[in-house]
């Protein structure tokens, strides 16, 4: 019998047409695009057609509307948020905020984040940065209690992720920040994995920066990434990674520095890719309407669902079991699993294999129950050679 609460999201299926020709679990890594979305871009195409160059006027109101849609999802101060396009570039222009005296140098983040996002901070080595990698001991989860001893009073920053790509452990984000103000030091906190599936408070959490995007759990595609800023610290930094957009004044032309915008503008850089605003507009009224809270009940009943597979099948689980451990994907591995990755996405049961993980999964508040027995029964005609 299927889950009520379930049942009661799968209103918003309709909404998302091209579920119906296939099984799409792959909502961790590319969220199934809203028909809503080709209205949106046709919108922002209309503009440009129409408007030619006066079609700014339009246009740069988007990236506050965008914000806004963000703020409301992580629960943000209005004013905090800004766009960008990729958490790659938001690091950077975090992590050029900053200098680093010998007395202050350490930047402390865990052994299993993000490969993109440890290439900045190593990067920042050349600055006079000292990163240290907090260890994982299982390859699943990071000790709270070591990522805190790891933070000291020679820590600056620690950028870590909400939630670990590899293998959705939640980390204690709250404890983490609170040891890290303790001794002065900036958590940048990575929800590229959480938003959309598992609730965020940034006010709650006390967090200096938060950061994510819109590909995955909010179902807007690539481009449409977002910087949170804790209000009292925005006029206090100004990024050395900057452009025209962060000048009080950009149509001013004036040279040769920088005048900073007194707004989270200031953390712009250059000219906003517009066009993914608009293609991320419809997932991000949709999880907006629906409400992240409810998401999550969802959530942990069709990831509960997954790992009862994976253990009826004999493969190793390499996601927390405990529900307030797991994020929105369940990941687990077995010989061939790479294969049977391949395959299962030629057949359109959409999901992924990353190295040492395994092959990760996720349903999202458009699945249907039925779906999750259809994905492990192909998975097991795939792996015993049998179907084709």
């Amino acid at each position: 019998m299927a889950d009520p609460l379930a049942d009661d999201l799968l209103a918003y299926r309709k909404h998302f047409p091209a579920l119906e020709d296939c099984v799409h679990f792959i909502s961790h890594s590319l969220g199934c695009v809203p028909a809503r979305a080709q209205d949106d871009l046709s919108e922002f195409f209309e503009l440009w057609r129409t408007k030619s160059i006066t079609a700014w006027s339009d246009w740069l109101p988007e990236v506050d509307r965008a914000a806004a849609r963000i703020a409301k999802i992580i629960s943000a101060p209005d004013g905090s948020v800004i766009m960008h396009q990729n958490v790659s570039g938001i690091m950077a222009v975090v992590a050029s905020c900053f200098d680093y005296a010998p007395e202050r140098n350490k930047v402390v983040y865990e052994a299993l984040q993000f490969p993109t996002v440890s290439y900045v901070w190593q990067a920042e080595q050349r600055r006079g940065a000292k990163c240290v990698l907090v260890p994982s001991q299982d390859g699943t989860t990071i000790d709270t209690d070591a990522m805190c001893a790891a933070i000291d009073e020679q820590t600056l920053l620690v950028p870590i992720s909400h939630v670990v790509f590899s293998s959705a452990y939640i980390q204690d984000a709250k404890k983490i920040v609170a040891r890290a103000r303790e001794v002065g030091a900036h958590v940048v906190l990575d929800c590229y994995q959480s938003i959309g599936t598992v609730p965020v408070d940034v006010h709650d959490l006390g967090v200096s920066f938060a950061c994510g995007g819109s590909v995955k759990y909010l179902c807007g595609g690539p481009g449409a990434a977002w910087l949170y800023v804790r209000p009292d610290l925005i006029e206090q930094f100004a990024p050395r990674v900057t452009g025209w957009f962060g000048h009080e004044a950009p149509f001013a032309f004036t040279m040769p520095d920088q005048s900073y915008a007194e707004t989270v503008w200031r953390y712009m850089g250059g000219t906003p890719a517009v066009a993914a605003l608009y293609q991320a507009r419809a997932g991000q009224t949709l999880i907006g309407e629906i409400g992240v809270r409810r998401i999550r009940e969802k959530s942990l009943v069709m990831t509960q669902a997954c790992i009862d597979w994976v253990d009826e099948l004999g493969m190793k689980l390499n996601s927390p079991r405990p529900a307030h451990l797991r994020g929105g994907s369940v990941v687990f591995d077995f010989t061939g699993a790479a294969d049977v990755c391949r395959e299962l996405n030629r057949r359109k049961f959409f999901c992924d294999h990353r190295p040492t993980a395994g092959i990760r999964i996720a349903p999202h508040f458009y699945t249907k129950r039925e779906e999750i027995d259809l994905f492990f029964a192909e998975l097991k005609k795939i792996r015993s050679g049998s179907g084709k």
